[in-house]
């Protein structure tokens, strides 16, 4: 009888009685799971702040260094690398001064919009245009080879492949994105590069061709999760109405499930973007590392990971060079944020409307 009668308590600032049996109780692991979780998106969060600042911080000298002359290390100067200094020998001849100055680097905006990258010179030139160029051009070859693939692949196994296919084909196609990306490489520069010449008798062994091809590799397993995702969450009345009305399956699985999933399948190519865009080991490794200024896509090319990749670990610290080097790793950032800005509060909102209806 206890049970049956209603023992109403009163939160503090409200009338409405409640329950005790309905009172948030307080538990120690409940309380703990939640500040751990918001631990770590806080850190997640703050890290990736973090990055933007370090990167942004180390490009910006760019802008504003003023170009004063460098004095030669004079004997004196020099750094020793643990040897004793007794025994260092002078070498640099008598005009070799503390006060003697050589010409400094300069990376004008006219120096970086030009079409040339070569920043080990007399005079070096730091044009970002070929970078950019080669970029864009192994990044539109690997989508354009991989998205249908990926695509169609997903399709079939959603909607067309029995559940036993199914098993066999999703896993071995999702397996290939935990392949190490110089493996990819690797395998382009062997196999892809000497196969694709062989077939089209071009003259560059390795090219931007190439580069995309093996890029496609790494580009196809990401586009296929995200649009089986996309093609397995769409609405199961729209397939059942379709063969009802005597639509085939494949009718059905192009005509009506395909554009009811656009807009996953939307952001299923536009995460192949970032990822082919912003592949490092892959173009480096298959794209012949030349920064050519051309519409061929059997030409050489350079991209703007590629570049990092290369010379960061050859530059000197605080130098042209450097700061040129962060300042591509922040218009990759840039990109990359703007693209999936876009994509996301624009592009694909319309989707979703024009898709339910609105």
């Amino acid at each position: 009888m206890n049970l049956i009668k209603f023992n109403f308590l009163r939160r503090k600032g409200n009338s409405e009685p409640v329950h005790p049996l309905l009172s948030k109780k307080f538990r120690l692991s409940e309380f703990l799971s939640e500040y751990i979780i918001k631990s770590v998106s806080f850190t997640s969060f703050a890290v990736i702040i973090l990055i933007f600042v370090f990167v942004f911080r180390e490009a910006l000298p760019i802008f504003y260094k003023a170009e004063k002359p460098k004095a030669v290390q004079t004997q004196e100067q020099m750094e020793t690398y643990g040897d004793d200094e007794s025994q260092i020998q002078t070498t640099l001849p008598e005009s070799s001064a503390s006060t003697q100055t050589v010409k400094t680097e300069s990376a004008t905006f006219k120096n970086l919009a030009g079409t040339n990258w070569q920043p080990v010179s007399d005079e070096p030139k730091y044009g970002l245009w070929p970078l950019f160029a080669g970029s864009f051009k192994v990044t539109i070859i690997a989508v354009l080879f991989g998205a249908p693939i990926a695509i169609l692949a997903a399709l079939f196994t959603s909607v067309l492949a029995s559940r036993r296919i199914k098993e066999i084909i999703k896993p071995t196609i999702e397996l290939m994105a935990g392949f190490p990306s110089v493996v990819i490489g690797f395998f382009a520069l062997v196999v892809i590069a000497s196969v694709m010449q062989n077939m089209f008798g071009y003259q560059y062994r390795l090219n931007s061709f190439v580069g995309g091809i093996a890029l496609s590799l790494a580009v196809i397993p990401i586009i296929y999760t995200v649009t089986d995702d996309a093609l397995t969450s769409a609405p199961k009345h729209l397939m059942e109405a379709s063969l009802a009305l005597g639509a085939t399956k494949w009718q059905t699985a192009l005509f009506v499930i395909l554009p009811a999933a656009t807009p996953g399948i939307f952001a299923a190519v536009l995460l192949g973007v970032g990822r082919a865009f912003g592949e490092t080991m892959i173009v480096l490794m298959a794209t012949g590392n030349a920064s050519l200024m051309s519409m061929n896509i059997f030409e050489p090319v350079r991209t703007m990971s590629a570049t990092i990749g290369a010379e960061m670990a050859e530059v000197v610290f605080g130098d042209t060079h450097y700061n040129v080097l962060f300042l591509i790793g922040s218009i990759l950032f840039i990109f990359t944020f703007a693209l999936n800005a876009v994509a996301e509060f624009y592009v694909r909102n319309k989707l979703i409307k024009r898709f339910n209806g609105a």
